[in-house]
């Protein structure tokens, strides 16, 4: 006997659709003249009642074992679904609302000397801030969070490991505003002093010090578990031959992690480039052009739409809509290219 051969009762399709239609029809008879939600509601609705109608209607077509295989498993589906409406919300609201200021002034011009009445004025100055302080921020959050990973999985033991590690765990939560701060009052106000005759000096290299601060942990944790799941065997082999740990780290060892490691680090960068409290604190933002993040305020595109946001010109939400869609536009291209990448030099 094979499964081709097996005659069973199968609910037909027509059944299902109508299913479907009917508990749509009734969430909507419920939400609407009652005024409690709008379509979402009555999507979540629909999907119970859904679920409801075809565990009856199965269950005596199918059998109650058959009715809840296909009950369960369209509760996984509908669950996907319910996933991805928000997020293909999200995308289709910044595409729609974005394309509007997608022009070349847009991108090659900046906010100085732009007025409320004036149309023109771009985020070129917020898009050079923000590769500028996420790629610093990226050069020194990446060795150390890798090093740090490396250590605490295949050197470290005892107490100091479990003490780094339990600070990595709460530095995870932190919010935002308080690494701004921390370099507010460390590198803005005493540190910044010595470089400018005694001045305290917001710069893009502060806010990237701040976006460290949030990277690190994310980049440390993440690595530590995809270095966890690289076979022993490998290690092994690799040690039996008479290779050196290190050597076996960078060769076999991080090769295999890799594609994980990079998704870690690229969430890490995408959380940095959505940044807008640290920037704000310690970077000041500006209406021209910075290219140097060393000396003088630098804008970001996070504060860029932070402050189109609440702009009063008519202009200003276009401008932050368009921001917006650069961003993730922008961290969009990295994380492919790093997948790229990784996938090149991971080990075979």
């Amino acid at each position: 006997m094979t499964p081709d051969n097996i005659r069973t009762k199968k609910l037909p399709l027509a059944y299902n659709v109508g299913i479907a239609v009917v508990a749509l029809a009734i969430a909507a008879a419920i939400v609407f003249p009652t005024g409690i939600g709008n379509w979402v509601l009555v999507v979540v609705l629909g999907v119970v009642f859904y679920l409801i109608g075809l565990q009856i209607v199965a269950g005596r077509i199918e059998g109650s074992r058959a009715a809840r295989n296909r009950m369960w498993q369209a509760a996984i589906y509908c669950a996907c679904v319910l996933a991805i409406l928000p997020l293909a919300s999200v995308v289709w609201t910044l595409v729609s609302k974005g394309v509007s200021r997608l022009d070349g002034d847009f991108f090659g011009s900046s906010m100085n000397n732009i007025g409320a009445r004036d149309a023109n004025g771009g985020a070129y100055h917020a898009i050079i801030g923000t590769l500028e302080q996420v790629g610093i921020a990226a050069l020194m959050a990446v060795p150390l969070g890798v090093l740090g990973a490396i250590y605490l999985v295949e050197y470290g033991r005892g107490k100091f490991a479990a003490t780094v590690r339990f600070f990595v765990d709460v530095m995870t939560g932190i919010p935002s505003i308080v690494a701004g701060l921390f370099v507010l009052s460390f590198w803005v106000l005493i540190v910044s002093k010595w470089f400018n005759d005694g001045t305290p000096q917001f710069s893009g290299f502060a806010a990237s010090l701040a976006l460290t601060v949030l990277m690190l942990p994310t980049i440390v944790r993440s690595t530590e578990e995809m270095l966890r799941l690289v076979p022993g065997p490998l290690r092994e082999g690799a040690y039996a031959l008479g290779v050196p740990k290190w050597k076996t780290i960078l060769k076999v060892v991080l090769p295999t992690a890799l594609p994980g490691i990079v998704t870690g680090v690229m969430l890490s960068i995408a959380r940095a480039a959505g940044e807008t409290a640290p920037v704000l604190l310690v970077a000041g933002g500006a209406a021209a052009i910075n290219f140097n993040p060393f000396e003088g305020g630098q804008q970001s595109l996070s504060l860029f739409v932070y402050q189109q946001a609440g702009d009063a010109s008519k202009y200003a939400p276009a401008r932050a809509w368009t921001a917006a869609l650069t961003l993730v536009a922008l961290v969009l291209v990295l994380t492919i290219a790093a997948k790229l990448l990784a996938r090149r030099s991971s080990l075979r």
